[in-house]
């Protein structure tokens, strides 16, 4: 059985501990991997180009926000999985947008770990509860202008092709033009076009705001 490479980076170095005790403790997970410095962290990264990353967004040198941007441009075939005390939607927003796979908290880690690791590796994009509760929440109390302009029609299944519904969901999973393109045997540019008319049908002008589109009607799960 090949085993899942994760890396750790995280500057509490007790919590990886306590990472490791879970993760340890899975047959089919391997740990290549740890660093509390955010720098060291991505060099060692692109260097052992683990199946996954569990990435705090606090660190020292640099963050897991530019870490992350950095990997999903850079070492596209490794998923990342945010682990973080912040609960706050522009945190999830922002790095949702660069194309990370799963968002957990800290307080969660738990009970949760595991089952997000094996969702990501599923090709599912994960979310605490909590964090899933007030994006969802926060969506319906300010609404996106998804609405068709020419046929006032607002059902995705009208509006979006089957193509266009498939690149949308792969979109929301994290997926680049590249990535995307190499799935669907099409070619990125290709796709870049479709997602372009994805937006214009949708009304959307942002991916961030086309992700929590897709999120909200249930082309990735929660």
């Amino acid at each position: 059985m090949k085993k899942k490479k994760i890396f750790l980076a995280d500057d509490h170095s007790i919590l990886r501990d306590g990472l490791k005790l879970i993760l340890n403790a899975e047959e089919d997970f391997e740990i290549v991997g740890e660093s509390g410095d955010g720098r060291e962290a991505l060099e060692m990264i692109e260097k052992k180009k683990p199946d996954i990353v569990v990435l705090d967004i606090s660190m020292p040198a640099m963050s897991g926000i530019e870490i992350a941007r950095h990997l999903r441009r850079f070492v596209p075939e490794t998923k990342i999985l945010i682990l973080s005390r912040h609960d706050k939607e522009e945190y999830v927003k922002q790095l949702l947008q660069y194309g990370v796979h799963g968002y957990i908290l800290k307080d969660d880690a738990s009970d949760e770990l595991i089952k997000a690791i094996r969702e990501i590796f599923k090709g599912n994009i994960y979310l605490s509860p909590r964090i899933a509760s007030n994006l969802i929440t926060e969506f319906i109390m300010t609404g996106l202008p998804v609405q068709n302009e020419k046929t006032g029609d607002t059902s995705s299944f009208d509006i979006l092709s089957p193509r266009e519904r498939e690149i949308l969901k792969l979109i929301a999973e994290g997926g680049n033009s590249r990535e995307i393109g190499t799935m669907l045997r099409i070619s990125p540019q290709t796709v870049k076009t479709h997602r372009v008319n994805i937006m214009k049908k949708l009304n959307i002008h942002k991916v961030n705001d086309l992700v929590a589109y897709a999120i909200k009607n249930g082309f990735v799960e929660v």
